[in-house]
This record gives structure tokens, sequence and C-alpha cells, in this order.
């Protein structure tokens, strides 16, 4: 087995949309393996952009159908607490018009709407905090 570390590449996305009072919010979801709050995101499929690769992992694991930007939002980098992998994760921003019903990973994930401010206290990785903060002066 090779232990050796190594760089992997993922597409994430930030999901959002405005409450009934026009603030914005936005859409985190925990992780399977310890449960803290973070963005949807994954791998690519061979040949995928890393806006289709958002799109598609934003409905996998919470099931969100909207609109991805296909320019890059940012990116930020992580290390799972039981790896010796760095995963690079480049962001879009998703405008969510809808959560579907059904979707993949709909029983094994919790999924919670949270105000910027909040979302940007609560998400676990730094680099995803920052990402979230410069949301407050985005043209949304």
């Amino acid at each position: 087995m090779n232990t050796a570390a190594r760089d992997i590449q993922q597409a994430g996305a930030i999901c959002y949309r405005r409450d009934g009072n026009g603030e914005l919010v936005v859409l985190l979801i925990g992780s399977r393996r310890t449960g803290r709050w973070g963005v949807p995101k994954g791998h690519f499929d061979p040949g995928e952009s890393s806006s289709a690769a958002a799109r598609r992992e934003a409905f996998e694991e919470a099931g969100v159908i909207g609109t991805v930007d296909t320019d890059v939002f940012g990116s930020f980098s992580y290390q799972k607490d039981s790896s010796t992998h760095r995963y690079h994760v480049t962001v879009h921003l998703l405008r969510v018009y809808e959560i579907a019903t059904e979707f993949p990973e709909k029983t094994i994930r919790k999924q919670k709407w949270f105000p910027l401010k909040v979302a940007i206290r609560d998400a676990a990785q730094p680099g995803l905090r920052v990402l979230l903060s410069q949301l407050e002066a985005a043209p949304l």
C-alpha cells in the first residue's frame, strides 16, 4: 500500500440564497466522518470542469439545484485528520433555487442553512472561513 502523501484536487460549491428577509444564507453540510461543517466538495470525473464537478457534488451531497458560476470564486486546502494527503479545493458559487427531495447522500449527511456570519464562524476549514468572509463583499 502506498502511504506517500499526495496532493488531491477537488471541486466545491458555496451554496447560497437570500432568505425571506433578503439576508444572505449559506448551506453547509456535515462531514460524514466528523460531522464538522463544510461545503459540498469532491473529486473531478475524467474530463469534467471544476464548475461541473462543483454542481454535481452539491447535488450528490446536499440535493442542491441551482446555477453555478463558471468563474472560480477561490480555493482552499485542507488535510483530513486520518490522512497524509493534502486536498486542494477549487470553489465556485452556486445560487440555490431548490433542494431535491431525494439525492444520493440524503440519509448520511446533515445540512443546515446558516446566516453568513454564523457560517464563517462554524465552517471547519480555516481556508473556507476566509472564502466565506469574502462573500460579504461579493455582488450577489
